[in-house]
């Protein structure tokens, strides 16, 4: 007898789909506050919750949408509200629609050929937002991620000083060494390490009180290794710091960079959204002064995972550097204008199509709709830090300058003391014991780090524009009342 099931035909399909669909408005689309953020379970608990099974003989569309259901249950719901643990956060209808669209054509973007549409797409995207950045800038290339595009400018720096490293290696070149802020993001550590240029050659430079790089602490560095003898080559600034939200003084860098003949990249994954907002972008100053700059809409404006952006100055250097011309895919003898075949310039190959959830938002909301985004949720993390301000079972770690609000929260036995830091140890242990009750009530995600010599400290950041003021409220009420409960 023959137990294999019989292949589903179109009309099952059709109805699986509509009954997913509705699955994902109920429980997630249009959940609201209605639910969890977390339904938490520690990993041995889950396994034994969750079939995570895979077998010989398939399953029938009844038990797939259990374990669709399932998926959701015990999944961190990041379009709460009360989802502020990581930098991104929300759920936008349109960029969800345009990931759907896509998803369902499966389309891989190198050609024209396979992507006629989209390519053309990008090509529009990038071109307004390098109009954006400045007028001399030139080119860019979507990311997987924020990480990979600041690793691709770190190779893209070497490139343009040795162009000979592309086809002889890193045979016989000096000792070369990169600057950053010490608060910069953990990826241009490792992509130095991943290039071979090595994690010791990435230079700490110093950070002030509320985190921005001190300039005449980089300048002494950069002199200090071509006393070495060893090679300064590129300085990575920040605009928005992953904790602290800190904007890097870009003119001063730039500076530096024109005075020693270095590159300039900025990672502005967190912070470039502000380029939007006319209100705010002075805080962008100096980014056109740059030789490459990394911005992710899919952190500040809320674009859906995963849209990063990283753009260039030199429009030719993307296709001298990635460039291979591989007969099967970049054909000189095309039936249409293969110049319109951006693939070469890419390090990937088959590629998402990550422009169209964020084209059609911005053709959605037009420029001043990610404008009033960005100032709402200026608006919030305002209010947020003047309610910590407020609170005395609150304490500011530094003033704020972005979205980034970084607090402690003060046991009783701490409320009034002249200089928390000496109780360090102590304060060390308030932020995780407060959390893992958060998450394990699922009311709220919060992260928490420690930073330097300071003791962990909340960290709160939206990208959400549903959260309210009355929102702020109740997250601030329900951390001082668990953290009443847990230090009596």
């Amino acid at each position: 007898m023959n137990s294999f099931q019989p292949i589903p035909n179109v009309v099952d399909h059709g109805d699986f789909l509509r009954d997913v669909i509705e699955i994902l408005f109920s429980n997630v689309v249009f959940a609201g506050h209605s639910n969890k953020v977390v339904l938490w379970k520690q990993p041995e608990s889950l396994k034994d919750l969750f079939d995570f099974s895979l077998d010989q003989i398939g399953v029938t569309q009844e038990k797939l949408l259990v374990l669709i259901k399932n998926t959701i249950k015990f999944s961190v719901k990041t379009g709460h509200p009360y989802f502020i643990n990581q930098l991104f956060s929300g759920l936008d209808p349109y960029g969800l629609a345009g990931q759907w669209l896509t998803d369902a054509l499966n389309a891989s973007v190198y050609t024209y050929e396979v992507a006629p549409v989209f390519t053309l797409m990008e090509t529009k995207v990038i071109q307004e937002m390098c109009k954006m950045i400045g007028p001399e800038w030139g080119d860019g290339m979507f990311c997987p991620g924020g990480s990979f595009g600041n690793g691709t400018a770190i190779n893209l720096a070497r490139f343009n000083l040795f162009p000979d490293i592309k086809l002889n290696g890193l045979t016989n070149l000096p000792k070369l060494v990169l600057f950053a802020s010490e608060e910069c993001h953990y990826s241009i550590h490792k992509f130095a390490s991943f290039l071979g240029i090595g994690e010791n050659n990435v230079l700490s430079v110093n950070t002030d009180d509320v985190g921005q790089m001190d300039v005449s602490d980089l300048e002494q560095k950069i002199l200090e290794q071509l006393g070495l003898g060893n090679m300064p080559y590129l300085v990575v600034a920040t605009l928005g710091t992953t904790v602290r939200g800190a904007f890097d003084p870009l003119n001063d860098i730039a500076d530096v960079c024109k005075s020693y003949k270095l590159w300039l990249h900025v990672d502005a994954a967190w912070g470039g959204g502000l380029i939007f907002s006319q209100k705010y972008r002075s805080k962008l100053n100096g980014i056109e002064r740059a030789q490459s700059v990394v911005i992710n809409p899919h952190k500040l404006l809320a674009v859906p995972q995963q849209c990063s952006l990283l753009f260039v100055k030199d429009k030719d250097i993307l296709h001298r550097c990635h460039s291979k011309g591989a007969e099967y895919l970049f054909q000189k003898d095309k039936y249409y204008d293969s110049t319109y075949d951006h693939g070469d310039k890419y390090l990937q190959c088959g590629r998402k199509c990550d422009v169209f959830k964020f084209w059609l938002m911005w053709k959605a909301k037009g420029s001043m709709g990610f404008a009033r985004h960005v100032e709402a949720l200026m608006e919030v993390a305002e209010y947020f830090e003047t309610q910590i301000e407020k609170r005395p079972d609150f304490c500011l770690v530094s003033k704020r300058q972005y979205m980034n609000v970084c607090f402690w929260y003060l046991p009783r036995y701490l409320q009034g003391k002249r200089n928390i830091l000496n109780n360090t140890s102590q304060l060390q242990k308030v932020a995780p014991q407060i959390k893992a009750v958060m998450v394990k009530h699922g009311s709220v995600m919060l992260g928490y780090q420690p930073l330097k010599n300071l003791p962990n400290f909340f960290r709160f950041v939206s990208q959400n524009s549903a959260l309210t003021k009355e929102d702020v409220d109740f997250i601030l009420d329900h951390i001082a009342d668990i953290g009443r409960a847990v230090f009596p």
